[in-house]
Protein backbone atom coordinates (compact mmCIF):
# COMPACT_ATOMS: atom_id res chain seq x y z
CA UNK A 1 0.00 0.00 0.00
CA UNK A 2 1.42 3.39 -0.96
CA UNK A 3 2.05 6.10 1.58
CA UNK A 4 -0.20 9.09 2.09
CA UNK A 5 2.59 11.38 0.89
CA UNK A 6 2.84 9.56 -2.45
CA UNK A 7 -0.93 9.81 -2.89
CA UNK A 8 -0.92 13.51 -2.02
CA UNK A 9 1.88 14.27 -4.47
CA UNK A 10 0.10 12.42 -7.28
CA UNK A 11 -3.16 14.24 -6.60
CA UNK A 12 -1.36 17.57 -6.50
CA UNK A 13 0.14 16.81 -9.90
CA UNK A 14 -3.30 15.89 -11.27
CA UNK A 15 -4.64 19.22 -9.98
CA UNK A 16 -1.77 20.97 -11.78
CA UNK A 17 -2.57 19.13 -15.02
CA UNK A 18 -6.23 20.08 -14.69
CA UNK A 19 -5.32 23.73 -14.21
CA UNK A 20 -3.00 23.60 -17.21
CA UNK A 21 -5.08 21.58 -19.67
CA UNK A 22 -8.63 21.81 -18.34
CA UNK A 23 -9.10 18.06 -18.63
CA UNK A 24 -7.41 14.76 -17.78
CA UNK A 25 -7.95 11.24 -19.11
CA UNK A 26 -7.91 8.22 -16.83
CA UNK A 27 -5.86 6.13 -19.28
CA UNK A 28 -3.22 8.84 -19.66
CA UNK A 29 -2.93 9.27 -15.88
CA UNK A 30 -2.53 5.50 -15.42
CA UNK A 31 0.37 5.52 -17.90
CA UNK A 32 1.89 8.70 -16.48
CA UNK A 33 1.98 7.57 -12.84
CA UNK A 34 2.31 3.81 -13.32
CA UNK A 35 -0.66 2.98 -11.09
CA UNK A 36 -3.88 1.03 -11.60
CA UNK A 37 -7.10 2.48 -13.08
CA UNK A 38 -8.95 2.03 -9.74
CA UNK A 39 -6.26 4.14 -8.04
CA UNK A 40 -6.73 6.96 -10.54
CA UNK A 41 -10.50 6.71 -10.23
CA UNK A 42 -10.16 7.12 -6.46
CA UNK A 43 -7.91 10.14 -7.03
CA UNK A 44 -10.46 11.72 -9.35
CA UNK A 45 -13.25 10.93 -6.89
CA UNK A 46 -11.32 12.75 -4.19
CA UNK A 47 -10.82 15.77 -6.48
CA UNK A 48 -14.55 15.83 -7.16
CA UNK A 49 -15.29 15.72 -3.41
CA UNK A 50 -13.01 18.73 -2.96
CA UNK A 51 -14.75 20.67 -5.73
CA UNK A 52 -11.62 20.64 -7.88
CA UNK A 53 -12.95 18.53 -10.75
CA UNK A 54 -16.08 17.28 -12.46
CA UNK A 55 -16.22 13.65 -13.53
CA UNK A 56 -16.99 12.82 -17.15
CA UNK A 57 -16.73 9.60 -19.08
CA UNK A 58 -13.05 8.64 -19.37
CA UNK A 59 -11.65 11.21 -16.98
CA UNK A 60 -12.41 14.59 -15.43
CA UNK A 61 -12.80 18.28 -16.25
CA UNK A 62 -11.55 21.21 -14.23
CA UNK A 63 -14.37 23.06 -12.50
CA UNK A 64 -12.60 26.36 -13.26
CA UNK A 65 -11.95 25.74 -16.95
CA UNK A 66 -14.32 26.26 -19.85
CA UNK A 67 -13.08 23.17 -21.65
CA UNK A 68 -15.10 21.23 -24.20
CA UNK A 69 -16.24 17.68 -23.35
CA UNK A 70 -13.29 15.40 -22.64
CA UNK A 71 -11.32 14.49 -25.72
CA UNK A 72 -13.61 16.30 -28.18
CA UNK A 73 -11.03 18.70 -29.64
CA UNK A 74 -8.01 16.34 -29.49
CA UNK A 75 -10.04 13.55 -31.11
CA UNK A 76 -11.28 15.79 -33.91
CA UNK A 77 -7.80 17.13 -34.63
CA UNK A 78 -6.30 13.64 -34.47
CA UNK A 79 -8.84 12.22 -36.89
CA UNK A 80 -8.36 15.08 -39.33
CA UNK A 81 -4.59 14.59 -39.32
CA UNK A 82 -4.94 10.82 -39.69
CA UNK A 83 -7.18 11.40 -42.69
CA UNK A 84 -4.15 12.66 -44.61
CA UNK A 85 -2.34 9.33 -44.23
CA UNK A 86 -2.64 6.70 -46.96
CA UNK A 87 -2.31 2.91 -46.72
CA UNK A 88 1.24 1.61 -46.96
CA UNK A 89 2.97 4.80 -45.84
CA UNK A 90 5.74 5.37 -43.33
CA UNK A 91 4.57 7.95 -40.78
CA UNK A 92 6.50 9.66 -38.01
CA UNK A 93 4.32 10.69 -35.04
CA UNK A 94 5.69 12.82 -32.22
CA UNK A 95 4.48 12.85 -28.60
CA UNK A 96 1.45 14.69 -27.21
CA UNK A 97 -2.30 14.35 -26.76
CA UNK A 98 -3.16 15.41 -30.30
CA UNK A 99 -0.52 13.13 -31.79
CA UNK A 100 -1.81 10.29 -29.65
CA UNK A 101 -5.34 10.88 -30.95
CA UNK A 102 -3.99 10.77 -34.50
CA UNK A 103 -2.22 7.46 -33.80
CA UNK A 104 -5.46 5.95 -32.50
CA UNK A 105 -7.32 7.17 -35.57
CA UNK A 106 -4.90 5.26 -37.83
CA UNK A 107 -6.27 1.91 -36.66
CA UNK A 108 -8.29 1.59 -39.87
CA UNK A 109 -5.31 2.06 -42.19
CA UNK A 110 -3.40 -0.87 -43.63
CA UNK A 111 0.32 -1.71 -43.90
CA UNK A 112 1.60 1.39 -42.13
CA UNK A 113 5.02 1.74 -40.58
CA UNK A 114 4.82 4.11 -37.61
CA UNK A 115 7.97 5.71 -36.21
CA UNK A 116 7.62 7.60 -32.95
CA UNK A 117 9.53 9.11 -30.06
CA UNK A 118 6.37 9.15 -27.93
CA UNK A 119 5.89 6.40 -25.35
CA UNK A 120 2.11 6.88 -25.14
CA UNK A 121 1.86 6.89 -28.93
CA UNK A 122 3.91 3.67 -29.12
CA UNK A 123 1.65 2.02 -26.54
CA UNK A 124 -1.51 2.92 -28.46
CA UNK A 125 -0.08 1.78 -31.79
CA UNK A 126 0.93 -1.53 -30.20
CA UNK A 127 -2.35 -2.12 -28.38
CA UNK A 128 -4.87 -0.74 -30.88
CA UNK A 129 -3.40 -1.34 -34.34
CA UNK A 130 -1.51 -3.98 -36.30
CA UNK A 131 0.97 -1.50 -37.80
CA UNK A 132 4.72 -2.00 -37.78
CA UNK A 133 6.22 0.15 -35.03
CA UNK A 134 9.68 1.69 -34.66
CA UNK A 135 10.40 3.42 -31.34
CA UNK A 136 13.39 5.73 -31.05
CA UNK A 137 15.64 5.61 -28.03
CA UNK A 138 16.37 8.60 -25.85
CA UNK A 139 15.72 10.19 -22.47
CA UNK A 140 12.09 10.50 -21.36
CA UNK A 141 10.50 13.91 -20.92
CA UNK A 142 7.92 13.22 -18.23
CA UNK A 143 5.52 15.96 -19.27
CA UNK A 144 4.59 14.48 -22.65
CA UNK A 145 6.34 11.09 -22.38
CA UNK A 146 8.53 12.01 -25.34
CA UNK A 147 11.99 10.60 -25.99
CA UNK A 148 14.68 13.23 -26.62
CA UNK A 149 18.43 13.66 -26.67
CA UNK A 150 21.30 12.14 -28.64
CA UNK A 151 19.81 8.65 -29.00
CA UNK A 152 16.53 10.01 -30.37
CA UNK A 153 18.37 12.29 -32.80
CA UNK A 154 20.63 9.47 -33.97
CA UNK A 155 17.65 7.20 -34.61
CA UNK A 156 16.13 9.80 -36.91
CA UNK A 157 19.27 10.50 -38.95
CA UNK A 158 18.47 8.00 -41.70
CA UNK A 159 14.67 8.22 -41.41
CA UNK A 160 12.60 8.77 -44.54
CA UNK A 161 8.89 9.24 -43.91
CA UNK A 162 5.98 9.96 -46.22
CA UNK A 163 4.45 12.17 -43.50
CA UNK A 164 5.61 13.73 -40.26
CA UNK A 165 2.90 14.46 -37.66
CA UNK A 166 4.09 16.89 -34.98
CA UNK A 167 2.12 18.40 -32.11
CA UNK A 168 3.42 21.88 -31.30
CA UNK A 169 2.54 24.54 -28.74
CA UNK A 170 2.55 27.47 -31.14
CA UNK A 171 1.83 28.26 -34.79
CA UNK A 172 1.90 31.86 -35.95
CA UNK A 173 2.32 33.56 -39.30
CA UNK A 174 4.68 36.03 -37.62
CA UNK A 175 6.25 33.98 -34.81
CA UNK A 176 6.53 30.76 -36.81
CA UNK A 177 6.40 27.21 -35.44
CA UNK A 178 7.36 26.97 -31.77
CA UNK A 179 7.22 24.58 -28.83
CA UNK A 180 7.56 24.75 -25.05
CA UNK A 181 10.21 22.00 -25.05
CA UNK A 182 13.69 22.95 -26.26
CA UNK A 183 14.55 19.29 -26.81
CA UNK A 184 11.40 18.58 -28.83
CA UNK A 185 11.97 21.72 -30.87
CA UNK A 186 15.44 20.48 -31.79
CA UNK A 187 14.00 17.16 -32.93
CA UNK A 188 11.27 18.95 -34.87
CA UNK A 189 13.87 20.93 -36.83
CA UNK A 190 15.62 17.67 -37.70
CA UNK A 191 12.37 16.01 -38.79
CA UNK A 192 11.29 18.92 -40.97
CA UNK A 193 14.54 18.55 -42.91
CA UNK A 194 14.04 14.86 -43.66
CA UNK A 195 11.49 15.29 -46.44
CA UNK A 196 7.90 14.13 -46.66
CA UNK A 197 4.77 16.09 -45.83
CA UNK A 198 5.01 17.96 -42.52
CA UNK A 199 1.68 18.05 -40.66
CA UNK A 200 1.58 20.25 -37.55
CA UNK A 201 -1.14 19.65 -34.96
CA UNK A 202 -2.05 22.62 -32.74
CA UNK A 203 -4.72 23.21 -30.13
CA UNK A 204 -7.07 26.02 -31.23
CA UNK A 205 -6.09 28.29 -28.34
CA UNK A 206 -2.42 28.05 -29.40
CA UNK A 207 -2.99 29.22 -32.97
CA UNK A 208 -1.37 32.64 -33.29
CA UNK A 209 0.66 32.07 -30.12
CA UNK A 210 4.43 31.79 -29.74
CA UNK A 211 6.02 29.24 -27.38
CA UNK A 212 9.53 29.31 -25.89
CA UNK A 213 11.59 27.46 -28.50
CA UNK A 214 11.66 28.54 -32.16
CA UNK A 215 11.59 25.78 -34.76
CA UNK A 216 11.16 27.59 -38.05
CA UNK A 217 8.81 29.74 -40.12
CA UNK A 218 5.18 28.70 -40.49
CA UNK A 219 5.95 27.72 -44.08
CA UNK A 220 8.04 24.80 -42.79
CA UNK A 221 4.67 23.10 -42.28
CA UNK A 222 2.81 21.78 -45.30
CA UNK A 223 -0.43 21.45 -43.34
CA UNK A 224 -1.52 22.90 -39.99
CA UNK A 225 -4.36 20.99 -38.36
CA UNK A 226 -6.38 22.61 -35.61
CA UNK A 227 -10.01 22.93 -34.49
CA UNK A 228 -12.68 25.29 -35.76
CA UNK A 229 -12.72 27.06 -32.37
CA UNK A 230 -9.45 28.82 -33.25
CA UNK A 231 -9.60 32.60 -33.75
CA UNK A 232 -10.20 33.53 -37.37
CA UNK A 233 -7.58 36.32 -37.58
CA UNK A 234 -4.45 34.18 -36.95
CA UNK A 235 -5.95 31.41 -39.10
CA UNK A 236 -6.32 33.86 -41.96
CA UNK A 237 -2.76 35.08 -41.47
CA UNK A 238 -1.49 31.50 -41.68
CA UNK A 239 -3.37 30.80 -44.91
CA UNK A 240 -1.89 34.00 -46.36
CA UNK A 241 1.59 32.45 -45.96
CA UNK A 242 0.54 29.65 -48.30
CA UNK A 243 0.28 26.96 -45.62
CA UNK A 244 -2.74 24.69 -45.89
CA UNK A 245 -4.92 25.01 -42.78
CA UNK A 246 -7.22 22.09 -41.99
CA UNK A 247 -10.00 22.73 -39.45
CA UNK A 248 -11.46 19.79 -37.56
Amino acid sequence: MESGMVTARRRAEIVRLLAQEGMVETASLVARFGVSPPTIRRDLGWLVSQGLARRVRGGALSTSHSALPLGAVPTRIGRAAAGLVQDGETVFIGPGRLAQAAARALAGRERLTVVTNGLAVARDVTEQTSHALILTGGQVERGNQGLVGYLAQAALTDLRADRVLLELNGASAVGGLTDDSLAQAELARQLIGLGGQVVVLVLPERVGCVAAAYIGPATDADVIVTAREADSAPLWDLTETGVQVLLA
